[in-house]
């Protein structure tokens, strides 16, 4: 399947996409839009196989032994970030590009230091070290050269670069999240080169031609569900798949190709996993749709760039979706038109009413579930639901506003968890034909590996010196997402 010019690879990922989820979002665009039975998304007919999900140490993988699976191509234990069942470092895909002369980029609508892109470009052994993931992204590996190994990184997760307490005179985001004094913003700026942008305006004014390494984080942390997304505050998935092709294209046509052959990106649509997490069909089904643009743009510069390959597949599936619950044998699309805000953002406003009953049924009833969710004939048992969800914990109140929308919907979840069914498989460009069948998400690895003719275990040596554990890092205080146990 290797082509004969030059190469570029864009590995995607539909964090927590499984095929029920697909199938909603296909045929919530076809009802609503009244077109016919028969039309397809732009996913549908580069469907080529299937992938199979589990980890070393469990059937349900989380998303960093999945990711790490893809980058590494081999299998780790839950929880573990760039490293192998043994704690130690695993070259990755886009580690071994670099030192090829490929360059590289990373996009998501998650911090850029959680674990799907942390799994690209870290090495930590377990995926809650977010401060040491950011240190290794923006720093360089002496052994692979004097660069960052990251050319290119686009999304969320400003607070894990932002010192504590925050420089804002030098330009820093006004919130950290670190547990330390690094100002890696500044140290990405001043050591390495990169143009940091924080801004919509600054992202809009970015040019094909800027100089790369770029350092794009819009939002502290995640990036806003699509569904609640201000368009004047936050680019879009697609916005910044274009930006990055557009950019990385560029700047390898600059060079002499046979020093630079191509490049090599990954692209997340995170939040698609988030919000099963949370039950939450309507805001599923609109970062699903985002993503499906973010293919579509993907799949228009293949069209243009035919020596560019896609590859598509999600780390696992989440929230065990069923389209339709006994005893009818019906879902009804329509339910979710209406919903105009997500179940975190729902939330985040009624939560802190708990201690005011009368408020928080009024919020409830006159705003949320008229509103937001456009239910206008709710039930008592659909708003004392919501209004008991909100006493609790955020994922109880999260699954009482999603299971109002979802029963009505007749949709159900056997899980605000992942689970271990396999997931879609998807192929588009030079040597798609060749990727067929089910696959082990290590042998997806080993076909990005292929297709760019370079070898991820040439790498592992150079990544001996590697400081793999976070100081002060207490793992027994994290049990809920260690390698056992990972939820997210």
């Amino acid at each position: 399947m290797r082509p004969t010019k030059r190469r570029n690879l864009i590995f995607m990922i539909s964090d927590g996409f499984g095929i029920a989820s697909e199938t909603m979002a296909r045929e919530y665009v076809q009802t609503t839009n009244n077109y016919p039975l028969e039309w397809a998304s732009t996913l549908d007919d580069l469907l080529v196989g299937t992938t199979c999900t589990h980890s070393s140490s469990s059937l349900v993988t989380d998303s960093a032994a999945g990711a790490t699976a893809f980058s590494c191509a081999q299998k780790t234990y839950n929880g573990a970030v760039g490293v192998n069942h043994e704690r130690k470092p695993c070259g990755t895909i886009l580690e071994a590009a670099k030192l090829a002369g490929y360059m590289t980029g990373l996009v998501s609508t998650s911090r850029i230091t959680h674990a799907t892109p942390g799994s690209f470009a870290a090495h930590v052994v377990h995926r809650d070290m977010e401060d040491l993931i950011a240190q290794h992204m923006v720093s360089s590996n002496s052994s692979l050269g004097p660069a960052p190994v990251v050319d290119l990184m686009m999304g969320g997760g400003r607070c894990y670069f932002a010192p504590q307490p925050p420089n804002e005179a030098a330009g820093n985001p006004t919130k950290s999240c670190r547990s330390d004094e690094l100002d890696l913003w500044q140290f990405a700026q001043q050591k390495y080169g990169y143009t940091a942008v924080s801004t919509r305006k600054q992202f809009d004014d970015l040019k094909a031609t800027d100089k790369l390494p770029l350092l794009g984080l819009f939002t502290d942390s995640h990036m806003s569900y699509e569904i609640d997304r201000d368009a004047a505050e936050e680019p879009s998935l697609t916005e910044m798949t274009q930006k990055a092709l557009d950019m990385l294209h560029t700047a390898t046509t600059a060079h002499n190709t046979s020093a630079v052959p191509g490049f090599f990106i990954m692209i997340e649509g995170a939040r698609i996993d988030m919000a099963a997490h949370d039950n939450d069909p309507a805001s599923h089904l609109h970062d699903i749709i985002e993503y499906w643009n973010a293919v579509t743009a993907v799949r228009r510069f293949i069209d243009t760039h035919p020596d560019t390959l896609m590859i598509g597949t999600s780390d696992h599936e989440t929230g065990g979706l069923t389209l339709g619950f006994d005893p009818e044998y019906v879902w009804h699309p329509n339910v979710l038109s209406p919903v105009k805000s997500s179940a975190e953002t729902i939330c985040s406003e009624i939560r802190p009413l708990s201690k005011d009953h009368r408020a928080l049924v009024n919020m409830v009833t006159t705003k949320v579930l008229p509103k937001l969710l456009g239910i206008t004939n709710a039930t008592h048992e659909e708003i004392n639901g919501i209004v008991d969800g909100a006493g609790g914990s955020s994922k109880a109140c999260k699954h009482a506003v999603g299971h109002v929308v979802s029963d009505r919907a007749h949709l159900g979840w056997t899980t605000g968890g992942h689970t271990g069914a396999d997931v879609g498989l998807y192929a588009y460009g030079a040597g798609s034909s060749g990727i067929r069948g089910n696959k082990d998400n290590t042998h997806v690895g080993q076909l990005l590996a292929d297709f760019l003719d370079v070898n991820p275990e040439s790498v592992t040596p150079m990544l001996a010196h590697l400081k793999t554990v976070q100081d002060d890092f207490d793992e027994t205080a994290t049990d809920e997402k260690t390698g056992k146990t990972a939820r997210v």
